[in-house]
């Protein structure tokens, strides 16, 4: 019964999240943790093999409407995918109280960036091609590490730092899909390495996201505003974010 109910809910959040170009590991783990599920050697890495399952069915839908920077986001790929696995490789050493409130902090701040940007207009230039390089390649490595670290993809944090070099909202959340691929297999990746799995919980939930996120993208690509996605994603992260600290802290 209690797998039934974690597949319901996982379904719904990958409709949401197919829509802003994430995996939603930062509302999966959170979900299985409250669920009773082991924070770090169950929900960290069922959270990572969903989120990149979510974005490789979105990335698909994008891919097809031809939204994805390839190309632009190959110093993002190369580096996060890199940053990932060391970051599962740190997890063994960092209390999960610890653990647990990064994750809320790092809510928070992508959280109110998005929602300090949706009332302004996308930005009509790019930033300048060598500094975008070198800040996707140094930024990807550190995104990477975290989401590793925290067993999420990454793309609460590509996002931000693709709107503030010039990227449009749509194209940065479905360029993000794109990168958060690799860095969620990768990281998921290093923690079954360390023996971190549940198989009836990521096979049940594999499944629901498959249907959510192709519905979500699909919904996405014809219908949302930009407007919309950054608020739709400034409210989920620091929802989640406050029910995560209340929780620690009382």
């Amino acid at each position: 019964m209690m797998l039934a109910i974690t597949t319901g809910v996982i379904l719904v959040l990958s409709f949401i999240f197919a829509m802003l170009g994430l995996g939603g590991a930062m509302l999966y783990i959170p979900v299985f943790h409250w669920f009773g599920y082991d924070f770090k050697s169950v929900a960290i890495p069922t959270g990572l093999l969903l989120n990149g399952i979510t974005v490789v069915s979105a990335a698909i839908v994008y891919f097809k409407a031809k939204m994805v920077d390839v190309k632009g986001s190959i110093p993002l790929v190369v580096t996060s995918f890199i940053g990932a696995p060391f970051g599962a490789y740190l997890t063994q050493f960092v209390p999960t109280r610890t653990l647990i409130l990064l994750f809320a902090l790092c809510m928070v701040f992508a959280g109110g960036r998005m929602l300090i940007s949706s009332s302004q207009p996308d930005r009509d230039t790019m930033m300048d091609l060598k500094m975008r390089l070198i800040l996707m390649a140094v930024g990807g490595f550190f995104i990477g590490m975290i989401a590793g670290l925290l067993g999420v993809g990454g793309g609460f944090l590509f996002v931000p730092m693709m709107l503030a070099m010039g990227y449009p909202t749509k194209k940065a959340a479905a360029t993000s899909a794109f990168v958060v691929i690799f860095s969620s297999f990768s990281g998921f990746a290093g923690h079954i390495a360390e023996g971190h799995f549940n198989w009836p919980l990521m096979i049940a939930t594999s499944i629901a996201v498959i249907i959510g996120a192709q519905i979500g993208a699909h919904v996405m690509k014809e219908k949302m505003k930009a407007k919309w996605i950054k608020q739709m994603f400034a409210v989920v992260l620091l929802g989640v974010a406050v029910k995560l600290l209340v929780k620690l802290y009382l």
